[in-house]
């Protein structure tokens, strides 16, 4: 099937003079969670915002499901969801009419039943009759996925979806999203907790400056750029790295009581035992050892510092 989004040679510039991006090329799948991470005034908000037509861009075009978002505006944004960081929404309607009245803005008819189904999904069942204005900054957030749901989007932006909200939430929200994926969704999320981007996303996008660095596959991204990290905790301290070791760029603690060697994790096997010969070949007795893989934050940090 076709991309549900394509991007071409995007970019935005400011009456400031401020390139907020800069020929941004990107293709995202049909059904899949591609999460866009960068600090913050990367350009991911700005990215989301002219896809979702908020904002014009100054160049390139931007097709959601085979529409062109200036020539075909009705189209694409009855096709988009969009949860923003922002809580707007209106104090005094009640839960169920602030939802029931974002499906009819995209001319759907009622649906009760879907309503219904999308207040459940996300715990508001039982404040469907409560005013916006009594809710908690973690209800109110809930109320937004529910409007941005409401229409049946098959494209949803989750702009920081998880700032500020309880654990309760974030849990209830990501099963959400599971479910959607699972029925052909396609979701874009921003986020600053890359733990949620390592166990959710497909596809990984970093954007910083306004360019897009680097976007693949997850397991894919963590293969290629990920290390491995072999810790020996030593029966005896050591005063320095034994010169054996210091062509395998080995590390010593301040106190000389712990050994760590860093490799590719594409190299793996090979590396972790020819280290290891060097370290009996040395004569230094250990006592324990561990291995740690780099999480998806440290090849994100490492990336940036990069593209810096």
């Amino acid at each position: 099937m076709p991309d549900v989004l394509q991007i071409q040679a995007l970019s935005k510039t400011y009456a400031s003079g401020l390139a907020a991006l800069s020929d941004i090329y990107l293709t995202v799948r049909r059904g899949e969670i591609f999460a866009l991470l960068g600090p913050n005034g990367a350009g991911k908000t700005t990215l989301i915002s002219i896809v979702c037509g908020i904002v014009r861009a100054s160049g390139g075009t931007v097709m959601v499901d085979g529409h062109d978002i200036n020539t075909g505006f009705r189209q694409t944004r009855a096709l988009i969801g969009l949860v923003p960081q922002e809580l707007t929404t209106d104090a005094f309607e009640t839960v169920w009419a602030t939802v029931s009245f974002s499906r009819g803005l995209f001319g759907k008819p009622p649906n009760p039943a879907h309503i219904e189904g999308v207040l459940r999904s996300l715990s508001l069942w039982d404040k469907k009759d409560s005013k916006i204005r009594t809710l908690s900054g973690g209800m109110k957030r809930r109320v937004m996925i529910a409007k941005a749901l409401s229409h049946e989007p098959r494209l949803l932006f989750l702009d920081e979806p998880t700032a500020g909200v309880d654990v309760g939430l974030r849990r209830d929200m990501w099963q959400l999203v599971r479910q959607l994926r699972d029925t052909g969704v396609t979701v874009i999320l921003t986020t600053h907790y890359i733990e949620e981007a390592e166990d959710m996303a497909d596809r990984i996008g970093i954007i910083s400056k306004g360019r897009l660095v680097l976007v693949q596959e997850k397991a894919a991204l963590m293969q290629q750029l990920g290390k491995k990290r072999l810790t020996l905790q030593l029966t005896a301290p050591l005063a320095a790295v034994p010169a054996a070791l210091q062509t395998w760029r080995a590390t010593l603690s301040a106190d000389g009581r712990t050994l760590a060697f860093e490799f590719d994790a594409r190299s793996g096997g090979p590396a972790m035992v020819g280290f290891m010969k060097a370290v009996a070949d040395a004569g230094i007795v250990y006592e324990d050892l561990s291995t740690r893989q780099s999480s998806l934050e440290d090849i994100f940090v490492t990336l940036l510092q990069e593209a810096a």
